[in-house]
């Protein structure tokens, strides 16, 4: 086995809607907020962790390979593909199995970051709302019988404003495995497929309650304003080249989508 290589996907995360990714409290408050989202601990922004992006795009791919699926809701394991030294799923995220051969996972998921132009709008909206760079949103349960707020239900989440941007990175090792790369540079293609899939869905907490719906992009200099940046959905970029973020699993798998 032999690296051959890096290849790096980047670009940036647009939060279509709230984003909550949950963190814990440093201490109890009396009318304190009981679900706070993570934070960076020596700037107090919001981020996303890698295991975030990772774990999401991990499910999501193991619903969307045949076969892939764990056995009783458990994440695949290297026994549920026959060990098979080509999977998909096995090589990008990695597995723990004594008898992997095949060397660690190729995809290192590194943690977003708040943008400046974003730092800069959640600082306003810090002084203008006395918010630490959040919304505030309260959530209750319905009585079905009574068609009103069920008494004690009420509860508030911290969620990272719609709008706010994220930097993303990712970097995707690939080794010679007597195949000169190859089994890498295909499976590279689930990895941008799994943007696609993630878009569809929703990162974090909630997503059946509209929270977590995400795009991804890259930022060009805005003509109109040479000192800005501006957003360019579904679009990341690859080795530093524009990629289009799109459906692929008929390409990967020549096959008709179920």
């Amino acid at each position: 086995m032999k690296f051959i290589q890096y290849k790096t996907i980047s670009g940036i995360i647009q939060c279509v809607s709230g984003l909550r990714i949950g963190g814990s409290k440093d201490t109890i408050e009396i009318g304190g907020m009981d679900n706070p989202i993570i934070r960076n601990p020596l700037d107090k922004f919001p981020y996303i962790p890698g295991s975030s992006l990772k774990g999401k795009m991990r499910s999501l791919l193991e619903w969307e390979i045949d076969g892939k699926l764990g056995k009783d809701g458990n994440a695949h394991q290297f026994k549920d593909c026959n060990k098979d030294d080509k999977c998909p799923i096995c090589r990008i995220f990695g597995v723990t199995d004594d008898e992997v051969r095949f060397g660690p996972g190729r995809a290192i998921f590194r943690d977003g970051y708040v943008t400046n132009d974003s730092k800069e709008k959640l600082r306003e909206l810090q002084l203008k709302k006395g918010l630490l760079y959040v919304e505030e949103k309260t959530e209750t349960a319905i009585d079905r019988l009574k068609g009103k707020a069920k008494d004690g239900s009420l509860r508030q989440y911290e969620r990272v404003p719609a709008g706010t941007e994220f930097s993303f990175y990712i970097d995707y090792r690939v080794f010679d495995i007597n195949d000169n790369g190859q089994t890498d540079i295909d499976n590279f293609q689930w990895l941008l497929h799994g943007l696609w899939l993630l878009q569809q869905d929703a990162l974090g907490s909630s997503g059946s309650r509209g929270y977590g719906q995400i795009k991804f992009g890259i930022h060009v200099k805005d003509t109109e304003k040479p000192d800005k940046v501006k957003f360019i959905p579904d679009k990341v970029l690859v080795e530093g080249k524009e990629e289009q973020i799109k459906d692929r699993y008929e390409e990967i798998t020549q096959q008709k989508k179920r």
